[in-house]
């Protein structure tokens, strides 16, 4: 029996989704030779289901501890690429935030990741901390200095020089920072970032900012912040109204703010929160 042509071996580097590169790895295969099948990568990687790689593909099934080596046998990968592949999983699949954190500094931590996506990885440091938008926005000011020690004394609280340092540098990198006539200034910049990084980063934001409201009730005098805050009953079905006034009264702050750019000289971080603080009512069949 002639032996199977063998296809192509993808990069896993240029992935964030472990499911795509499975779904992409086995296209290629199966283009490369027609008699390639699930069943065959499910003998390759000693499992019993033939339909499980399909099945993960699609997301109705996960890798567990214990198929994850197989996966990895079978699709070729050794040494750093078999360990990009397992922290690839962790991302996908981490029931904590703090797991998932966990999950992406080692897909950050690798080399070839950080040369082959160099975009996604500094967008989600932009995401994750909350001084590199602040310092994209004190950009905006006229009295702007993009000397790193200048802006590290700027910022409030107070970071190091070497954030401020990696900050800029990120922000050049990502072109929403850029140098003209010898001026810094802020960029408008659309960078299409993939929703791996999203979910992370939006949290790390979230979180962040939310920690820089709370720290203001003691470091910050009470004529220079204003916190509101109210505690109200509601029907379920209007959370979506009460959503969409959040969304516009947002935009219209924002109008307002860009109105006032060219004067700009402080940055400011407005929070906006709608969150639950009880679960609806059971019924008689128990919990809803």
């Amino acid at each position: 029996m002639a032996s199977m042509r063998r296809g192509p071996d993808l990069d896993i580097f240029q992935y964030l989704s472990y499911r795509q590169y499975l779904d992409d790895w086995f296209s290629a295969q199966k283009a490369a030779d027609d008699r390639f099948s699930h069943r065959l990568f499910a003998r390759r990687a000693g499992v019993r289901s033939p339909s499980l790689l399909k099945e993960v593909i699609g997301g109705r099934r996960n890798l567990t501890p214990n198929t994850v080596p197989g996966f990895a046998k079978a699709l070729r990968l050794r040494g750093e690429s078999a360990e990009f592949f397992r922290a690839l999983v962790r991302l996908d699949q981490a029931d904590t935030h703090a797991e998932k954190n966990e999950a992406w500094e080692h897909v950050a931590a690798s080399r070839r990741f950080r040369q082959a996506r160099p975009i996604d990885g500094g967008m989600m440091r932009v995401l994750s901390n909350w001084y590199y938008l602040a310092i994209r926005e004190l950009a905006q000011c006229q009295d702007f200095d993009p000397d790193p020690v200048e802006v590290a004394h700027r910022l409030h609280p107070r970071i190091s020089v070497a954030q401020a340092r990696e900050a800029l540098d990120t922000l050049f990198e990502l072109g929403m920072l850029v140098e003209e006539h010898g001026h810094v200034r802020a960029a408008e910049v659309s960078i299409a970032t993939p929703h791996e990084v999203v979910g992370v980063a939006a949290q790390n934001y979230h979180r962040g900012m939310l920690q820089r409201a709370a720290e203001s009730m003691e470091s910050v005098d009470r004529d220079e912040r204003h916190l509101l805050g109210v505690t109200v009953a509601i029907p379920a079905e209007m959370v979506p109204t009460l959503k969409a006034e959040l969304d516009a009264f947002q935009e219209r702050l924002m109008h307002l703010c860009d109105e006032r750019v060219a004067d700009a000289d402080t940055v400011y971080q407005i929070n906006l929160q709608l969150v639950p603080l009880s679960a609806g009512k059971r019924s008689s069949g128990g919990k809803r």
